[in-house]
């Protein structure tokens, strides 16, 4: 997968001087730039700088003729919010960044932090369930935050109402961390304030959002992927048919990640989402011991070859382009004809267009810059419509 993310003979390192994190801020918080677009950007050309000079150009050749980068001002502000508000930025490749996060094709290069980095580094479960949880719902999740926190687990949940803030408060004293859907700095629900600051106090929270964003619907699911992406396994304590926990728990799937789920009865609907990924093999959750079984049954075995941090990587240099600008046309073509509103994985898309993965790459970012494409989490693409 490190390969295909980053055809680049570079190696990624991680901003060092105020300079270096504007470069970052701003190449991110370009307009069409996500975090699969951003790595390859970088590692094309070697630094967030090189990268924003060209950035121009590269919309140019994808039609894009007005493409303007984010403004330098822009990016200072965001930065002066974050000091004021206490946080920091942790960087794809420092050392303080989770390397779970580095296993995704869509890891965000940076988070905004506020309280304990150190919690990034221990072993992490997400607790998610409905934000309208029953009695049972809520107490099942604070059991289960208690019972992980005694084993040394840190719990990772969203900050909503129900389900996450019964498991955030009952970690509050072993470890919790909340990932945002806006800015690190906007507490949503208004209503779970308190325990924000409580969390910053003795926990932390994260986002790869900008400071001072108000969170938007379309936010949630991609902020639903650091969850799962950051934990070794998901827990679904109560969950509709239709809901964001099941999109994070598809997303830890797609990620290699654990899926368990606390079964319910089949009158009630809140439970019908988590019977559902029991039914299809999820593992059932009783208790804490259950969770920590299924972990270190999972720790036994080998860890597969392919996956790659991508800290510290060198990779290859891509083939020099030899396509004519019909070829390319052609290509174009070949891959929105393969694509709909549905959302394919990148690597099934490549397959099916049984083409070098060097040759793909380069003009999935093309039609994601102008706007034909677009990036969805757990490295999947739809067409645009």
């Amino acid at each position: 997968m490190a390969e295909d993310v980053l055809p680049s003979p570079h190696t990624l390192t991680p901003p060092r001087s105020e300079e270096d994190w504007a470069c970052w801020l701003r190449l991110l918080r370009s307009r069409r730039v996500g975090p699969t677009t951003f790595f390859r950007l970088l590692a094309e050309h070697g630094s967030a700088r090189a990268a924003l000079d060209a950035l121009p150009e590269v919309a140019r050749a994808a039609g894009v003729p007005d493409y303007a980068t984010c403004p330098e001002g822009v990016v200072q502000a965001e930065l002066k919010a974050g000091r004021l508000a206490g946080a920091r930025l942790v960087a794809c490749g420092a050392p303080d960044y989770p390397g779970c996060l580095c296993d995704l094709p869509d890891a965000p290069p940076f988070l905004w932090a506020i309280g304990d980095i150190s919690l990034l580094q221990r072993p992490m479960v997400a607790l998610v369930g409905a934000r309208n949880a029953s009695s049972l719902g809520t107490r099942m999740a604070r059991g289960l935050a208690e019972g992980l926190g005694a084993q040394d687990y840190v719990v990772v949940s969203g900050l909503a109402r129900g389900v996450d803030t019964a498991a955030h408060v009952a970690a509050l004293k072993t470890g919790t961390i909340a990932v945002m859907a806006g800015g690190v700095d906007v507490i949503y629900p208004t209503e779970n304030a308190v325990l924000g600051q409580e969390i910053a106090e003795s926990g932390l929270r994260v986002s790869e959002q900008p400071m001072g964003l108000q969170p938007m619907a379309r936010h949630f699911p991609t902020r639903n992927r650091i969850i799962s992406g950051l934990a070794q396994a998901v827990v679904v304590v109560e969950a509709a048919a239709r809901s964001g926990s099941l999109i994070t728990a598809k997303n830890a799937l797609d990620q290699g990640r654990e899926v368990l789920a606390v079964p319910g009865h089949p009158f009630d609907a809140r439970a019908a989402g988590c019977n559902m990924l029991i039914r299809d093999g999820a593992a059932l959750v009783r208790g804490a011991a259950d969770v920590i079984e299924v972990i270190a049954a999972r720790s036994a075995q080998p860890a597969p070859a392919h996956q790659l941090n991508l800290a510290g990587v060198d990779v290859p240099a891509p083939p020099p382009e030899t396509r004519s600008l019909r070829d390319t046309g052609k290509l174009h073509s070949e891959i929105l004809a393969r694509l709909g509103p549905s959302p394919v994985a990148e690597d099934q898309l490549i397959r099916d267009l049984n083409a070098p993965a060097g040759a793909v790459a380069p003009e999935l970012v093309t039609l994601e810059l102008e706007g034909r494409i677009t990036r969805q989490p757990g490295g999947l693409l739809a067409l645009v419509v």
